[in-house]
């Protein structure tokens, strides 16, 4: 293979709600933490072990307000971004380093609140998010797909 790939899957449930930052012309920028659990069942001890971790996942533009608008803290949610690792200096003057996830693709996993549903506050169905489609995709159509090969 010739190229390079930075991609990340992630599933896991939101830390926090978004934070918004908006800029000129527009532009707009969404953070929160995310926490991704793994467990293990300790041999000596027959206890159950769960570790977390915790990434910084970066959502821009239309994305970070759809994500906003629709996403809350606890909620469950698939990602697919890449890494990117940004160095800023801290106040004390010393360099540090941040390694967030960019979101390029997410879908809502939590299922909507009933009341909701009924107001409308919500999509229909989990929509597949992605940067780069100009419309929001629903995990299940509306309409039966037929079985024609074109």
């Amino acid at each position: 293979m010739n190229g390079t790939i930075n991609k990340v899957i992630l599933i896991g449930h939101l830390g926090d709600n978004v934070k918004m930052h908006f800029f000129e012309g527009g532009n707009s920028i969404g953070r929160f933490p995310l926490a991704t659990n793994d467990s293990y069942l300790n041999k000596s001890t027959g206890e159950r072990v769960v570790n977390t971790e915790w990434h910084n996942i970066v959502v821009r533009n239309k994305l970070a307000e759809i994500f906003e608008k629709y996403a809350k803290k606890g909620d469950k949610v698939y990602l697919e971004g890449r890494l990117r690792t940004r160095k800023w200096t801290a106040e004390d003057g010393r360099e540090r380093y941040t390694t967030e996830i960019h979101v390029t693709e997410f879908t809502f996993l939590s299922p909507k609140p009933k009341e909701s549903a009924q107001s409308g506050n919500t999509p229909q169905n989990s929509p597949e998010i992605s940067e780069n489609s100009q419309t929001i995709s629903n995990t299940s159509p509306t309409e039966p797909e037929d079985d024609l090969p074109f």
